[in-house]
């Protein structure tokens, strides 16, 4: 099964990676790819509390907080454990256009962890929340497409994400009625 699974991800990488679009198209693509990075959030934060309101926004900061740690814990534990190659180390056919941040593949950190907020939004927000869950798809995918992750490694992001935002709330159920006791004039949930 494995062996399949490490056929196909090479099929695909290396027909994704030998195409290319217009130099405007890319120079766009891989800005965009970047954004995945953390710098988009920045952006919908504001947005965010600029549509919904500070005390609105606590519930989605701390369920997002505990969705991401858990999601880093998870991350670090398997790709740690895996040790998978980047598919532009892997196979000489297949070049990097953007810079990996690591040296493994297996799960891609930036699908999981994306994934994990971006589901946190969607659970308290979803009229705002659903947009963010499209991103570390489409993030994932251009990763591919420039050659540092295998398509394996954004289906499986996107799934431990889900479990990472899974995980995160039910680590953020004591903890916002521990800080709610702190600081009762803060809705936390």
């Amino acid at each position: 099964m494995l062996d399949r699974i490490k056929k196909f991800d090479n099929c695909v990488s290396e027909s994704w990676t030998n195409r290319r679009f217009s130099p405007k198209a890319e120079k766009l693509l891989k800005f965009y790819v970047r954004l995945g990075d953390g710098y988009a959030w920045i952006l919908f934060v504001a947005f965010l509390i600029y549509k919904i309101g500070l005390d609105a926004f606590w519930p989605i900061l701390g369920r997002g907080l505990c969705a991401l740690v858990a999601a880093l814990v998870v991350y670090e534990l398997i790709k740690l454990s895996t040790k998978r190659p980047r598919p532009f180390a892997a196979n000489p056919k297949i070049r990097a256009d953007v810079p990996p941040l690591d040296k493994y593949s297996f799960p891609s950190g930036h699908t999981m962890n994306n994934l994990a907020i971006a589901s946190a939004v969607f659970y308290v927000v979803p009229a705002y929340g659903w947009v963010m869950l499209l991103l570390p798809l489409t993030w994932g995918l251009l990763r591919v497409y420039y050659g540092v992750h295998w398509l394996s490694d954004i289906v499986c992001g996107f799934l431990l994400g889900i479990l990472s935002f899974v995980l995160g709330s039910f680590i953020w159920i004591p903890v916002a009625s521990l800080l709610a006791g702190f600081f009762p004039q803060i809705p936390f949930v």
